[in-house]
């Protein structure tokens, strides 16, 4: 049975991550070709599918995952399946991604295959090289997602002091000036500036979907990751 044991590094702390790592549909967004099923259950099951273009040709495979998070540890545990458009090949994977790390997160993946079908021979020499491919890929554009995520997030305004005209100290309450100032600040952080509505708050967008995988670029990549660890065995 195959086995992937691969580690990538995103140049973000693992605070910043792994929060997004927690999310299906942003960690979908962040792998070439994927895409969430609309009808999702809800609860550990999430359906999908990845598309791979072959030229004219267009291949897209199927399938559900089990997913399983560790929060405490940064750590996820998968169970999956698919089957290709065909119905000619199965697939079946399992491992776990456990992130760490300081000023940048390290994803360790860690995982086991079998392929079934007219995709078994291709899965079993070259399975390996092409995850290696892919969670290039996928590091590259969650380190982008958290980047841009973190350039838009807006700094928290802080409210004026309340400014309280003379002639009314007077009558003001026992407490004087600091207890009316006090409330007049909690009746501004909650409804915002006196005689104004509150700002409308804006809608979260959707996850961009990445770049579709196209079969030249990820064969090339594999090519590359084939030749690294055949020159890394002889050296």
């Amino acid at each position: 049975m195959p086995t992937v044991a691969e580690k990538i590094t995103i140049p973000s702390p693992p605070e910043e991550v792994w929060p997004l790592l927690t999310d299906p549909a942003l960690v979908a967004s962040c792998i070439p070709g994927a895409t969430l099923a609309p009808d999702q259950s809800g609860g550990d099951v999430w359906k999908g599918s990845i598309r791979v273009k072959f030229g004219p040709t267009v291949a897209v495979f199927r399938g559900e995952a089990t997913l399983s998070y560790d929060n405490d540890k940064r750590r996820c545990t998968i169970e999956g399946r698919g089957i290709d458009q065909r119905g000619a090949s199965r697939a079946l994977a399992s491992g776990a991604v456990s992130a760490s790390g300081t000023t940048e997160t390290e994803l360790a993946v860690e995982g086991e295959y079998t392929v079934t079908g007219p995709l078994e021979t291709f899965a079993n020499a070259g399975g390996v090289h092409v995850a290696r491919a892919l969670l290039a890929e996928f590091a590259k554009n969650m380190g982008a997602l958290v980047a841009e995520r973190r350039n838009a997030a807006p700094a928290s305004p802080v409210p004026p002091a309340a400014t309280i005209p003379a002639s009314t100290v007077a009558n003001m309450p026992a407490g004087g000036p600091s207890v009316a100032a006090a409330e007049a600040n909690a009746g501004i952080a909650a409804h915002g500036t006196p005689g104004r509505s509150p700002e409308p708050t804006e809608p979260s967008q959707p996850p961009r979907a990445a770049a579709e995988l196209n079969a030249f670029a990820l064969l090339w990549a594999v090519l590359k990751s084939w030749l690294s660890s055949l020159f890394g065995k002889r050296s």
